[in-house]
């Protein structure tokens, strides 16, 4: 492998499976991810985008860099939670969702933002972010939702705090291979990194954090030297453009929203494993044995 995919494998195994008819895919779950983004100064000023490196005991994608995100709470859709910005409705539209689902990937987005690397978009009021999460209420807050024993509804609630849905803008919509076991249908939103936070590593399932240059970030994925799976090069890509963060967020209602979902098919006695749009990524496998 010349640069960094990620590339389990025992896909070949499941890419023929599935090819013979042997695999049935699963139903892919709703999730969110957000690149944080923060205007660095020096010689050549422009954004930095927030990264994390998953752990290498993970069962998925152990050893990638990845953004801050994870699968919908089924409660996050439960009820109206205190909203600013543009409407579930809206949302929807750009989402391709209805409104309550459009309000559940959000709301995963924002909550999973805060899980993993200690940022709230929230405010006590629908122009304001909050700017001090330090203190021992605030962590336990933070570790009941990892937990799952505090919904984002009612934290919002006993916090006091509107969601700040105006803050991200929607980027990009992949969804996993139908091989894979575990699979995501994940909307990628950019937001800005507030004024008066900062960025921690408050995941378990990653083993280190950096802000890091969408450019300088593909050329080590490039080098081999970074690993990646294909949304999270292609976002990377796809930001290098923009000379600030308020460029980028402003550019975010010009991205392709349109599902993104890998295929594989048999051509000249070889499976083919492409991603529609991104040949980039495009592998050739042996129909039997490992791959070349």
């Amino acid at each position: 492998m010349s640069n960094g995919q990620w590339y389990p494998p025992e896909w070949p195994g499941r890419i023929r499976a599935l090819a013979a008819g042997d695999l049935t895919p699963v139903q892919p779950r709703r999730a969110a991810t957000v690149m944080l983004l923060r205007d660095d100064t020096g010689a050549v000023p422009g954004p930095a985008v927030h990264m994390l490196r998953r752990r290498t005991s993970m069962a998925f994608a152990g050893g990638a860099y990845a953004y801050p995100g994870g699968g919908v709470d089924p409660r996050d859709d439960d009820r109206a939670v205190a909203w600013a910005g543009p409407s579930r409705e809206a949302w929807g539209t750009r989402l391709g969702v209805d409104a309550a689902a459009a309000q559940a990937i959000v709301c995963a987005a924002v909550r999973e933002t805060y899980e993993e690397a200690g940022v709230l978009l929230a405010g006590p009021t629908p122009g304001s972010v909050v700017s001090d999460l330090s203190g021992d209420d605030w962590e336990a807050d933070r570790a009941a939702l990892v937990a799952r024993d505090l919904s984002f509804a009612d934290f919002l609630e006993r916090r006091g705090l509107v969601l700040r849905s105006d803050l991200l803008g929607a980027w990009a919509r992949w969804i996993t291979p139908e091989f894979e076991p575990k699979r995501y249908d994940t909307w990628f939103f950019a937001a800005a990194l507030p004024s008066g936070q900062r960025t921690r590593n408050a995941s378990t399932e990653a083993d280190r954090t950096v802000w890091i240059r969408p450019a300088e970030a593909a050329a080590g994925y490039d080098r081999g030297e970074l690993l990646m799976m294909p949304p999270t090069i292609s976002t990377l890509r796809s930001l290098e453009p923009y000379a600030t963060v308020a460029d980028a967020l402003a550019g975010a209602d010009d991205q392709d929203l349109e599902p993104v979902l890998a295929r594989a098919r048999l051509e000249a006695g070889e499976l083919v494993l492409s991603w529609p749009g991104h040949d980039e990524f495009t592998r050739r496998l042996p129909t039997a044995g490992d791959p070349a």
